[in-house]
């Protein structure tokens, strides 16, 4: 009985220096990996990744345009219209526009069609490290994720990390492609109302690129151009919440 005893308590330490040693790799190789992106570009994502197991499954032409441009090649009027239309307050928050969050929780109550509050640095945080689902341990790594890039990164790497991952169509990943395929010029190059035009397709690139001519997207593109004018110009840096609350007195 006593030797029973000690095997069961020999597997107990076994098995609690085997999580131990998975949790410590699990936080060495996410921190790790989330401080080299600070300086190394991603040379892919789980996104890009999945669309290509789904284009191949479909029996479709492997596709996956992606080519990095850095923040200094990209029109200003990109990432101001992705503030102006994804993330008011981007330059202002640590990752998380709580407002936003309590905002939607209560529209979501009443309305079939549910409203997200992700920010930008949520945004970036799932298009580089996790996979497009709705479950809590996704949404968990999320929260983890932008913590650690809103820690380690400045808010103009994590601008130019999402205008370069984010899915602007079937295989096209980035700014600069986008640009490409749609306009047939270069990100540092875009318009105002090609920027915008962008913008107003990210909640739903693959159904409304540019291409489709929805009226839904120009009238979403209408609504992000009058935000753009209205925030104007701005720098890439953080900026202190208290400066916006200060606003909305």
């Amino acid at each position: 009985m006593a030797t029973l005893r000690k095997k069961h308590r020999s597997f107990l330490g076994r098995l609690w220096r085997f999580l131990l040693k998975l949790v410590a790799v699990f936080f060495i190789s996410t921190i790790g990996t989330t401080i080299l992106y600070r300086w190394v570009n991603p040379p892919i994502t789980p996104l890009m990744v999945i669309r290509l197991f789904e284009q191949k499954s479909e029996g479709k032409e492997l596709k996956m345009k992606y080519d990095w441009v850095n923040i200094d090649s990209i029109s200003p009027y990109m990432w101001q219209g992705v503030i102006a239309g994804e993330d008011g307050y981007f330059l202002y928050h640590n990752g998380f526009d709580w407002d936003a969050i309590e905002n939607a929780k209560e529209y979501n109550k009443t309305h079939k069609i549910k409203r997200g509050a992700s920010t930008i640095s949520q945004q970036t945080a799932k298009n580089v490290f996790l996979w497009p689902d709705r479950t809590w341990v996704r949404k968990g790594l999320e929260v983890y994720f932008t913590f650690l890039i809103e820690t380690f990164w400045s808010k103009e790497r994590i601008m130019e990390v999402y205008l370069n991952v984010i899915e602007y169509g079937d295989g096209i990943y980035g700014v600069e492609e986008a640009s490409e395929e749609y306009f047939k010029t270069h990100a540092n190059k875009l318009s105002f109302d090609q920027a915008a035009l962008l913008v107003a397709s990210l909640p739903n690139p693959r159904k409304w690129n540019v291409k489709t001519g929805d009226p839904n997207l120009y009238s979403r593109k209408n609504i992000i151009s009058r935000n753009m004018l209205n925030i104007g110009p701005q720098k890439l840096e953080k900026h202190p919440y208290s400066e916006v609350r200060g606003k909305n007195k």
